[in-house]
């Protein structure tokens, strides 16, 4: 038990790239090896002789192959089979319980593992019981060794006895041939709670004086077949089911079919109730009973269901179903007519109730997306798009109509913001651009994106839409609850409404020419004036490149602010202004009109008498 060095001496190895074996000089642990070496009374007898001075050097017979252990007997296992007795302290049924294994031992390096083999179902942790290691055999420190091994024997590992029984053939030999002898077989013992449950429980049948022999030899294969209908329609979404009933003649069972039709939305389940007894009439029981769980037998039912309860014209109720019987076919009319003689199979025609009209509410909208896409969701569960007008999309391509509007609000600061409404004529819809102001504090851009806007009023069942018509020099415009007051428009809205005259009315028409005509009246002033020659031109672009080399010496004009002046001034964009205006707006923006070039430039931008073109008096100023 002191040893704790278990090392083995080097036998195999390379010389000059041959493999070649050497004969170990120690044994494990670095002991004295006495198989390979000569005795002492050896060595004194050849000391005395002297052979080689009579007969030479002797010969040296080669060495004898040497196979270590674990070569020798790789893969070769002891197998025995055992079994151990388990105590069940807390089972009414058993009081022990009888477990069979099977004992390993490998001749390669001693070691021994315990296994069970795994029965099905036994709720026992089995397989490997003892891992494959050196198994103690007492606490001195010795291992069991093959030697410790025999049939009919008690071996103890780790508390537990096992009684070895018997062992494989290839065991059996290898311990005969070591001169071991073995203890004959024992029968294996067999645990007796497993041997109970296998065991078949008895039956005890009563005989009774009705023969199901004689009747399922005579009605064997033979079926009744009814034709009914379940009405299920006083539930809700019932309706009638068309059923097909089978009475088996061989043993008094009974079996309903559901026949289906074609696309009528139902999965095709072959049997609505599985071939069984049905019963008629119960025994008197609690309300408590639960019949629904436990099975039916005859001690719970007065009256089985029988080939007489079923009539046609008859209706009958199978397992809380209603089924009525209209008709049945020709084996079942002739078998009733043999045996009970009813002769009257008059078929029932069972009417179809006409299918109510269920009126389709549709909800109301919630404001995302289009009406008209939003209204395919209540039509299909695959919403189509809205079919949309092709040749009026061809038609008006890139025809916009738009105006200017103002924000209609309380707030002070809206009324200098300034909207474009554009109406795209392709598609009916709408939006609406924010001109951006610098210093507002208002982030223009986008303010509406493209859509089409609803008229105030107008609810999903009739909704009307804004058209051209609507939008006149001075009307109000709501747009998902702000308003806007239309107060310009562009010429092309007064030219497509001239051209389209009969689809506008003739209110909306004369507003826009009020609009446009004094700006008209401005054009035909500047028109009737007498045109400039080449030469006036020519003068007066000599005029403005010298009136910028005397105002490069005024220090104080900053001719941006003069041109953002001018432009605001000119609300129309007509590029003409009053005279006085324009000498008001000189003399607030400190411009010098006194000197000779200056006027002589007011003089060839004039209009007429009282309008100047301000666009090329700004010409001197540029920016």
């Amino acid at each position: 038990p002191q040893k704790r060095s278990f090392h083995r001496s080097q036998t195999l190895g390379y010389r000059n790239g041959f493999a070649i074996s050497q004969l170990p000089t120690v044994g494990i642990g670095g002991e004295r090896l006495y198989e390979n070496q000569l005795s002492q009374a050896e060595l004194d007898e050849l000391s005395k002789t002297g052979p080689t001075l009579t007969y030479g050097q002797a010969k040296r017979a080669p060495p004898s192959g040497f196979l270590p252990a674990y070569v020798a007997f790789d893969k070769k296992v002891l197998r025995f089979d055992a079994y151990f007795q388990e105590d069940v302290p807390l089972s009414p049924e058993e009081h022990y319980r009888i477990r069979q294994v099977c004992i390993y031992y490998y001749l390669e390096d001693d070691t021994m593992s315990v296994f069970e083999p795994v029965v099905q179902n036994s709720g026992l942790p089995q397989g490997k019981l003892i891992r494959r290691h050196r198994v103690p055999k007492n606490d001195h420190g010795d291992h069991y060794h093959w030697k410790d091994l025999n049939r009919g024997m008690n071996l103890t590992m780790y508390g537990r006895t096992y009684r070895v029984v018997d062992c494989d053939p290839f065991t059996q030999v290898f311990l005969e041939s070591q001169g071991i002898e073995l203890n004959p077989p024992e029968k294996m013992v067999l645990d007796p709670y497993t041997e109970l449950r296998q065991t078949p429980t008895r039956k005890y049948i009563t005989p009774t004086d009705f023969d199901q022999l004689k009747q399922f030899l005579a009605y064997d294969k033979q079926v009744l077949r009814f034709y009914a209908m379940w009405d299920d329609t006083d539930h809700i979404f019932g309706e009638k089911h068309p059923c097909i009933i089978h009475y088996y003649l061989a043993d008094d069972t009974v079996q309903v079919r559901q026949v289906y039709k074609q696309n009528d939305g139902r999965d095709p389940f072959p049997i609505l109730i599985k071939r069984q007894r049905l019963p008629k009439t119960f025994v008197d029981k609690k309300k408590t009973f639960p019949s629904c769980v436990l099975e039916i037998s005859d001690q719970e039912v007065l009256e089985w269901y029988t080939a007489k309860d079923f009539a046609v014209g008859k209706s009958t109720t199978l397992l809380g179903r209603p089924f009525f019987i209209y008709d049945c076919d020709e084996f079942t009319r002739n078998f009733y007519r043999d045996k009970f003689g009813i002769t009257d199979f008059q078929p029932v025609e069972i009417e179809k109730k006409p299918q109510e009209e269920v009126p389709q509410v549709i909800p109301p909208y919630n404001g995302f997306g289009l009406l008209e896409d939003s209204l395919q969701n209540c039509f299909s569960l695959l919403p189509k798009p809205p079919r949309k007008d092709v040749i009026k999309m061809l038609e008006n391509d890139h025809k916009v109509l738009r105006y200017q509007v103002a924000l209609e609000s309380p707030n002070p600061v809206d009324k200098k913001r300034h909207f474009v409404l554009s109406y795209f004529l392709s598609d009916d819809m709408i939006s609406i651009y924010e001109r951006p102001v610098r210093n507002s504090g208002i982030i223009g851009g986008k303010y509406l994106r493209k859509t089409r806007v609803a008229k105030p009023g107008s609810t999903t069942e009739n909704i009307t839409y804004y058209e051209p018509s609507d939008f006149t020099i001075g009307s109000t415009i709501e747009v998902f609850g702000h308003r806007f007051v239309i107060t310009g428009a562009d010429e092309y809205v007064l030219k497509y409404m001239e051209s389209n005259a009969e689809c506008f009315p003739a209110a909306a028409l004369q507003s826009l020419r009020d609009h446009f005509r004094p700006r008209q009246v401005v054009k035909e002033t500047a028109n009737s004036d007498i045109p400039m020659l080449e030469t006036s031109k020519q003068e007066l672009d000599e005029l403005i490149v010298q009136v910028q080399e005397e105002l490069k010496l005024q220090k104080h004009l900053n001719n941006k602010n003069i041109w953002k002046a001018f432009l605001q001034s000119d609300k129309d964009g007509s590029g003409i202004l009053d005279k006085a205006r324009f000498l008001a707006l000189c003399d607030s923006l400190s411009v010098p009109t006194n000197t000779v070039l200056l006027n002589k430039l007011i003089d060839l931008c004039s209009c007429g008498e009282d309008k100047i073109n301000y666009r090329d008096f700004l010409r001197a100023f540029p920016s």
